[in-house]
């Protein structure tokens, strides 16, 4: 069984406004497709929509006629509307049957761990780039929301029915590279007694000492006073592969994980960076000035040209960064989507024009920008600061709040606002901490189910069941949001926001946890009791199949 209200709708809608052109009521050749609006207010229906809005704007007619036009033509037999009234300036508020809510339940019992599930996406091949920060030290805070973001939003979108690859680019080449192998070497030198100048721009921190005194456990003096490229590559290759392996470590920790590490030195091997200049070169959009390479990047609206091989003929970051993209493409992804932090946000046009200039689909590349993340304990902001090396690893908000309670903190605004993290309530083990406010409708259900089985009451499949006995308010309301799940992940995977998410799930728990006031799930009526508990147990599955995508576990007991 598979139903899906959000296309029911639309097709009434539609359908009604095919009916309004064929009267004349207005002409169009393209219908928009219907926005479907959540409600907050019982009073407004259970769901509305601005289509009266959507075509006043095209065809010129007050949006209140339009509403009564298309209301007046709404199929009357259909099994999904009970009623629609209209308010001003134009929406047109929908009132569920019954009848069709009790489908939701026996859909949800069908379905279990892939309700929710859409095929919006059809296949189409995206890529999510993101975190990929230079490995010259541990993941902050700021990562973290970075790495959130980008891992709910590729499981949102797989959910919605996209093919979905997740990569880290590591920026394994460069200066920085060089300048951390120098940090390392300079502590290695003076932990040994060599008089040393550390240098100027060089990378500081208690991180860059712990290296170094692993290098000397490992392989004690041998290195000591030795200056030359061979030690020094010594020095980055060691350094690169122990921040690496701990930055995969943290992650994994945060339950991210990536299908593709791919490394920025694989593109120097492969002679890939060449062969894109040489590809802008023969497009007409390289040009030589002052001893540089420059791309002409103003052609498609960049504020001015950049430059992609310096005078000293070493690459920029932006040639390297071209070259990775066209390998992006090259692999047949019809969308890339980078996720890069606040202090990226000038680099966009520059990447934008690139593409433009390589010939590539204006919709082939796009850029989240998430915000910035401040910490607050006891009402008052934490220092942090990553000049000078000090600022809070994401290894240890992770000890300190949890796995679960960072990944909803940071989902739980969207990501291009800033984030305000309040470490007090994200420790609590109250109802004050959203997580656990949602955690424990869940594990309060599988508790609830749990005692009915010691009692005797089993739930042997649905088809026995009297949905009809879910007739309250309560119950009616916690079925219409159970309903909604698959419109909240069309809307994420549309407007590329896992917040959206977050939100529905603290609606959730709050309208079962109002239903769980008001009306005991075990009574001395066997078919009620039954009945509600198919209710709360659909209510479990929705639960956790928002939770899994948001990666946020659901204990059965707390």
């Amino acid at each position: 069984m598979k139903i899906d209200l959000s296309n029911q709708i639309k097709e009434l809608l539609t359908d009604s406004i095919k009916k309004n052109i064929k009267q004349n009521k207005f002409k169009i050749t393209d219908i928009p497709e219907p926005i479907l609006l959540a409600t907050r207010n019982k009073s407004h229906g259970d769901i509305a929509t601005n289509i009266a809005l959507q075509l006043s704007r095209i065809v010129k007619i007050n949006p209140m006629d339009i509403a009564h036009f298309i209301v007046n033509n709404i199929d009357v037999k259909n099994n999904v509307i009970e009623k629609v009234e209209i308010a001003k300036p134009g929406f047109i508020n929908i009132w569920f049957k019954n009848n069709w809510l009790y489908q939701i339940v026996k859909e949800i019992q069908d379905k279990g761990k892939d309700y929710g599930k859409i095929d919006m996406g059809k296949g189409k091949r995206i890529q999510v780039e993101f975190v990929s920060v230079n490995p010259t030290g541990p993941l902050h805070v700021g990562h973290g929301k970075c790495a959130v973001v980008g891992d709910a939003l590729s499981k949102i979108l797989k959910a919605a029915g996209f093919y979905v690859e997740k990569e880290y680019y590591i920026n394994d080449q460069g200066k920085q590279i060089d300048i951390l192998g120098s940090s390392v070497q300079a502590r290695y030198n003076v932990l040994l007694g060599e008089n040393r100048e550390f240098p100027s721009d060089g990378y500081k921190g208690k991180y860059i000492i712990d290296i170094a005194k692993e290098i000397i456990n490992q392989y004690g003096d041998r290195f000591k006073g030795i200056d030359n490229q061979e030690t020094l590559e010594f020095f980055k290759e060691f350094t690169l592969k122990k921040i690496s392996a701990g930055i995969k470590k943290d992650l994994e920790n945060f339950g991210v994980n990536f299908d593709v590490w791919f490394s920025e030195k694989s593109l120097y091997k492969k002679g890939r960076l060449q062969e894109v200049l040489d590809i802008l070169d023969k497009k007409g959009f390289i040009y030589k000035e002052k001893g540089a390479v420059w791309v002409k990047t103003t052609a498609f609206d960049d504020e001015k040209d950049r430059v992609v091989i310096r005078e000293n003929g070493i690459p920029t970051y932006f040639a390297s960064d071209i070259a990775y993209h066209q390998d992006k493409y090259q692999r047949g992804f019809d969308k890339v989507i980078d996720v890069w932090g606040a202090d990226h946000h000038g680099y966009i046009d520059r990447m934008k024009a690139a593409m433009q200039a390589l010939g590539y689909p204006p919709d082939f590349f796009d850029v989240l920008i998430v915000q910035f993340v401040t910490l607050i304990k006891e009402g008052k902001e934490v220092g942090m600061s990553t000049r000078g090396g000090e600022f809070i690893t994401l290894k240890d908000l992770i000890n300190e709040v949890g796995k679960d309670v960072a990944r909803y903190f940071f989902l739980m605004r969207s990501y291009d606002s800033h984030t305000e993290f309040d470490l007090d309530i994200a420790k609590s083990q109250s109802m004050e901490n959203p997580v656990y406010y949602i955690q424990y409708a869940y594990a309060r259900i599988c508790s609830i189910i749990k005692k009915a089985e010691l009692a005797g009451i089993k739930l042997n499949g649905i088809d026995n069941i009297n949905l009809q006995l879910l007739n309250t308010e309560e119950e009616l309301k916690l079925i219409k949001k159970l309903s909604s799940l698959k419109n909240v992940i069309r809307r994420s995977a549309v407007t590329w926001k896992p917040h959206l998410l977050t939100t529905y799930l603290y609606d959730l728990a709050s309208v079962f946890h109002k239903y769980y006031t008001v009306h005991r799930i075990i009574v001395e009526d066997k078919e009620l009791s039954k009945s509600r508990l198919i209710l709360i147990d659909c209510t479990r599955i929705v639960l956790l199949n928002a939770l899994n995508l948001l990666g946020i576990s659901a204990p059965e007991s707390m």
